[in-house]
């Protein structure tokens, strides 16, 4: 019992029935329009004429409902109101510069252009009706109790009376149409709410829009979040070489020295531009133009390993200059990846780079020493860096392949396509 008068109790059943009320008073102004052709047809009869004012009004609402704003209005209102949680309408653009920067709205069905006008016409009718009976039901209650207002009272409606007898079974009367009233505003509530979702909510066409953006921002966010954690891992690992190597020679090599520090300002300040492009992404700003490091820079990269100290081995062959845009950039980002892992991970040695191109693929090898202790099992990663590029690879449809090489070394081994499959 409690819990079927505990809705009845709660402040958002009687902010839903009055929002079903302030749809009904907002539409009265469009009734002296709705009766106009009622009135040009002075000669019908009385009940065809409300029924032409009906229709007209009817019309008039729902031509309102047509327009996007309304719809807007009514979704926001609903959420206020009503507690339903309705999306914005995907007619609505994002700032330049954010993830959704472009997107467009789907083709809008003709059953789906309908919904709003036809939420709107429900919205109207059951504030209508729920007013009408629950002022009725109120007074009701309030006048129905014997000897109230002075003399004995009742309701009468269409031929049908109500009239208790003095006593209690007039204030049982008049309690039972107090709670009726209420009642009424909870089932206005509830049908205004099950309504919403259905008729203000997503439709099919835009749902799928949702969850298409929806992908792509998550691709977007990991294709950024794997070039940060190359460029920035990449530039780290460096730099935290570097400074132990100037460190170290100090005093007694100040040339080199001075090197090493040239080599951790140029690689962190290329990390920067990395790091303020993804930073500006993610704030959805106007972040400029993509850095980008291509397999024309793999001579810089190199120089840097160099100056920080590790002896680098490569192994060059082919023409590169068919390799571009996509994969040429991919192909860097793997090289620095394996370089990186080489550098953190190896224990010393030369480390032999291979990177060979024919019409066909591109291959790509990165081969340091671990010493004899280190399995697949044992080498130690972050557990980010491995993952994102076998994905990148699988991405342009290539073969990757990382693990021990014989007893004391690990290989990275890469082959991708450069005529990719259609």
């Amino acid at each position: 019992m409690f819990r079927g008068i505990r809705p009845l109790l709660r402040g958002s059943t009687y902010s839903g029935a009055l929002f079903a009320y302030c749809g009904a008073l907002a539409s009265l102004p469009l009734l002296p329009f709705a009766a106009l052709p009622a009135l040009a047809w002075s000669s019908a009869p009385v009940g065809v004429q409300y029924a032409v004012t009906a229709l007209v009004w009817s019309v008039l609402i729902g031509v309102i409902g047509l327009a996007r704003t309304t719809r807007r209005v009514l979704i926001a209102c609903a959420r206020r109101m009503l507690g339903v949680p309705l999306p914005d309408p995907l007619g609505e653009r994002p700032r330049a510069g954010s993830f959704g920067a472009g997107r467009t709205s789907p083709p809008v069905s003709g059953a789906d252009r309908w919904r709003t006008p036809l939420w709107l016409l429900a919205h109207v009718a059951l504030g209508w009706a729920g007013a009408q009976l629950g002022v009725l039901l109120f007074i009701a209650g309030l006048l129905l109790p014997g000897g109230w207002a002075g003399a004995e009272a009742g309701v009468s409606v269409n031929g049908w009376s109500l009239r208790p007898e003095s006593g209690w079974p007039s204030w049982a009367a008049a309690l039972g149409c107090l709670l009726l009233a209420a009642a009424l505003c909870g089932g206005v509530t509830y049908a205004l709410r099950w309504l919403a979702p259905r008729l203000l909510g997503p439709s099919s066409a835009e749902r799928l829009a949702l969850a298409e953006e929806r992908e792509r921002t998550a691709a977007e966010r990991n294709r950024l979040a794997h070039e940060l954690h190359d460029s920035i891992g990449h530039t780290l690992t460096a730099a935290t070489i570097q400074a132990a190597v100037a460190g170290e020679v100090l005093d007694a090599d100040p040339v080199a020295a001075r090197a090493a520090l040239r080599s951790i300002e140029e690689s962190t300040r290329a990390a920067l531009e990395d790091l303020d492009y993804v930073l500006g992404m993610l704030r959805e700003e106007h972040a400029g133009t993509a850095p980008t490091r291509t397999l024309a820079d793999l001579p810089e990269l190199l120089d840097r390993l160099r100056h920080a100290g590790a002896e680098v081995e490569p192994h060059l062959s082919g023409d590169f200059t068919h390799v571009q845009g996509t994969l040429s950039r991919a192909a860097y980002r793997i090289l620095q990846e394996g370089l990186t892992n080489a550098l953190r991970h190896g224990t010393g040695g030369p480390i032999h780079i291979t990177v060979a191109t024919t019409q066909d693929a591109l291959e790509l090898s990165v081969v340091n020493r671990t010493g004899p202790e280190m399995t697949s099992g044992a080498f130690p990663t972050s557990g980010h860096g491995l993952p994102g590029l076998a994905e990148r690879v699988r991405l342009l449809h290539g073969a990757f392949e990382a693990g021990p090489d014989g007893p004391e070394h690990w290989r990275l081994a890469v082959r991708l396509p450069v005529r990719l499959p259609a």
